[in-house]
């Protein structure tokens, strides 16, 4: 269970992260949009502990992301949009590499073979990161945050960079994933994908959450009855433009 409690980062004068709270259940996905700018990215990084919040609470699991690091982290797992992975590593060592930090090595060796079939990296698996494609790189980064037992998903533009081969199965994966009993939070500008794939949707705009719910919730509570969620989406950033 992911829950945010009032979230607020600030730089200097600048609000980047303005006052956000949701919650996301076990078993579903939730689909985080907004203009360039909005403070996704930003709020994903607080929630991951790689930034710390200027005030408000991130709960994984019940335990607060910056008083208690070791258990909160021991539940989460994180894909930021561009990989910051160990380049002098092989693929197969950066994934064990991840288990061990996690402690969870049987799972590892239990689960490697299939993650780097599954996600074409096992003719590479001898391969310096430093070789790997932005593509592959975001492929390991997918793979090794499916190395160890997490039970909450932040991906950030996960999508970008992959081929639609690579996409297609990791669409498949994050469904997987939620159904395995997951929370998921997964930032993208791909709003179709976001529509079909996603269970609710935050829609975020200069720092501040604008809306939440299902597209058909948005729909009927914004009155745009059979519209996309593109459309509902267009709608309410415009106003805050």
């Amino acid at each position: 269970m992911l829950e945010v409690q009032g979230l607020v980062k600030e730089y200097k004068e600048y609000r980047a992260v303005n006052e956000v709270s949701f919650r996301i259940n076990p078993g579903e996905i939730v689909g985080l949009i907004g203009p360039n700018g909005a403070g996704k990215t930003t709020a994903m990084r607080c929630m991951a502990g790689i930034l710390r919040a200027t005030s408000g609470r991130v709960l994984i699991n019940g335990f607060e992301i910056n008083e208690d690091q070791a258990k909160a982290k021991r539940g989460l797992a994180f894909v930021p949009e561009v990989p910051s992975l160990y380049e002098l590593l092989t693929v197969y060592e950066h994934m064990r590499f991840i288990a061990m930090c996690f402690d969870t090595l049987p799972i590892f060796e239990a689960k490697h073979e299939e993650l780097l079939t599954r996600y074409h990296l096992l003719d590479k698996r001898n391969d310096l990161v430093a070789t790997l494609s932005k593509g592959m790189r975001q492929k390991l980064s997918v793979a090794c945050a499916l190395v160890h037992e997490a039970n909450v998903f932040l991906l950030d533009e996960p999508l970008i960079g992959i081929d639609p081969a690579g996409a297609h199965e990791l669409k498949q994966e994050i469904v997987r994933t939620k159904e395995s009993g997951a929370a998921v939070l997964v930032s993208t500008h791909l709003l179709d994908t976001a529509e079909k794939l996603c269970d609710r949707v935050l829609i975020m705009a200069r720092g501040r959450l604008l809306a939440e719910g299902s597209v058909e919730e948005l729909r009927e509570h914004y009155g745009m009855a059979g519209q996309s969620l593109e459309d509902v989406f267009l709608s309410l950033t415009n106003e805050v433009s």
